[in-house]
């Protein structure tokens, strides 16, 4: 009985030193890895979502890139890093997809983790150079059905969610193409107006101004229903491909064994962050749907999509890395 009475009067010390922790968080600048280039969706997604964070907290929030494979060296970095809640990971679906796409992580996705809240989730957008002869989706296809193998398609890296995207495409569609990878959008872009790329499945946060001033075409959205923020760009479904859906989502995550009072505190400043007036005008104006989930809704989230991922990625057969 003595045994038990000092086990549980540690675990109420634990309990109470964690929250006296929780009160002075952040007492310093916060480190967020960011897993994408700049000028990413993750990066435009998380960069928003963290400033305001960063004004209840009164201490900066500081963002730095770390792209490639498909987002594992920055989700390294902060697998590595002190559970203190000073270094945070800004990822996207890529955190649900790389666990089934790489066959040697240096971490593990899911116990090295603490999942703590989403941000938001937005559709990709096909697109090409204005200058494209294809002014379609099935103009597209077909075009691929005609010469396997001649187009070629961009995405962000193996793992990333442009790369599971436009494997769905493949797969719905039939068709055989030459995938590019990059390290992120701003790096396709640059490749599609140069003409050395097709096409892409571009996250929409990064390619909605160069859509709408007439740098880039869009062909479709890869969402089950249409965009606000382009209401005449078509579904897949809609534009003839069938089972192609596919939404984009960013969240936040820290390293193993942070304190529950301190993750806790994270997701509600988060959440609050996300029912901004102005936080959200931003990220609907860049067509993304802000989520809403506690941490424990969160954590059920992501185990689910690393699941829903395995499958796809099983079924179109690609093998781990």
């Amino acid at each position: 009985m003595k045994f038990l009475r000092l086990v549980a009067a540690c675990a109420v010390g634990v309990g109470l030193a964690g929250g006296a922790f929780a009160q002075g968080y952040p007492g310093k600048a916060v480190h967020a890895y960011i897993t994408f280039t700049a000028g990413s969706a993750t990066d435009i997604v998380g960069r928003i979502v963290m400033q305001k964070v960063s004004e209840y907290w009164g201490q900066p929030v500081i963002a730095e890139n770390k792209p490639g494979a498909g987002g594992s060296i920055a989700s390294n970095a902060v697998a590595k890093a002190e559970p203190d809640g000073y270094t945070l990971l800004i990822d996207s679906s890529a955190h649900a997809v790389t666990p089934s796409i790489y066959a040697k992580l240096p971490y593990d996705s899911v116990k090295d983790f603490v999942d703590i809240v989403p941000f938001a989730i937005q559709p990709n957008v096909l697109v090409v150079n204005p200058d494209s002869q294809y002014k379609s989706v099935m103009d597209l296809v077909n075009a691929a059905k005609a010469k396997p193998g001649a187009l070629n398609i961009g995405h962000a890296g193996i793992g990333s969610g442009t790369h599971l995207n436009t494997e769905k495409f493949i797969a719905a569609s039939g068709i055989k193409v030459v995938e590019i990878p990059f390290k992120g959008t701003p790096e396709v872009v640059t490749a599609i107006l140069s003409g050395s790329v097709d096409c892409y499945w571009a996250p929409i946060s990064a390619v909605v101004s160069n859509i709408k001033s007439g740098k880039l075409r869009a062909l479709a959205v890869s969402t089950a229903k249409r965009n606000p923020s382009l209401p005449n760009v078509p579904t897949t479904d809609e534009a003839g491909v069938h089972g192609a859906d596919f939404g984009l989502w960013f969240g936040l995550w820290a390293p193993a064994r942070t304190p529950a009072a301190v993750v806790n505190k994270i997701s509600a400043d988060v959440r609050k962050a996300l029912a901004d007036p102005g936080v959200k005008e931003k990220l609907a104006a860049l067509g993304n749907d802000t989520l809403d989930m506690s941490q424990a809704e969160f954590a059920n989230f992501v185990r689910e999509e690393m699941a829903t991922y395995h499958r796809v990625i099983t079924a179109a057969g690609i093998k781990p890395q």
